[in-house]
């Protein structure tokens, strides 16, 4: 399948846009609708955030050659870690990304998950991944700010590319 490098930096910047509306929005909200347990896996919109910002920060670490054994730090788990290292995470996607040609995109990257199985596959696959997760967790805490009475921010991707 071809992607090209250029269709993958506009993802990545789409899931960067999108993240950061939605940190902006849930800054608004008050620390107990933070934490309200909405019985999913990821509890509340602060776990389930910060769930997002770690695998960002994981995936990353993994295409560069590394290969983390811990998700996140219970310091991490705070709306101040979010807001100030989760642009710098997305900004160092950015960073990496730029000089990305389409035979890198085709190239199989090897990494070990957490549990230390190894994997391999193409890059265009690690990174159209990272960005669907993002997307399905968003959706959540949308769904959560829906339920406690807030208007989420539009994070379409038609409408990232109306704001182009």
């Amino acid at each position: 399948m071809a992607v090209s490098a250029d269709t993958l930096r506009l993802h990545l910047d789409y899931h960067a846009w999108a993240s950061g509306r939605l940190l902006d929005a849930t800054g608004q909200i008050t620390p107990d609708e933070l934490t309200r347990d909405f019985k999913t896996s990821d509890k509340n919109v602060l776990e389930t955030l910060t769930h997002v910002f770690a695998a960002d920060s994981i995936w990353l670490a993994r295409v560069r050659g590394e290969s983390p054994t811990t998700f996140l730090a219970p310091e991490d788990r705070h709306p101040g870690v979010l807001s100030q290292q989760w642009p710098a995470i997305q900004q160092r996607w950015k960073e990496w990304a730029a000089p990305l040609t389409g035979e890198d995109v085709q190239a199989k990257i090897s990494y070990r998950d957490m549990k230390g199985n190894p994997w391999e596959q193409p890059l265009w696959q690690i990174l159209l991944h990272v960005v669907n997760h993002g997307t399905h967790h968003r959706g959540q805490v949308s769904g959560f700010l829906r339920a406690m009475g807030h208007n989420p921010p539009p994070l379409d991707l038609i409408a990232f590319y109306r704001d182009l």
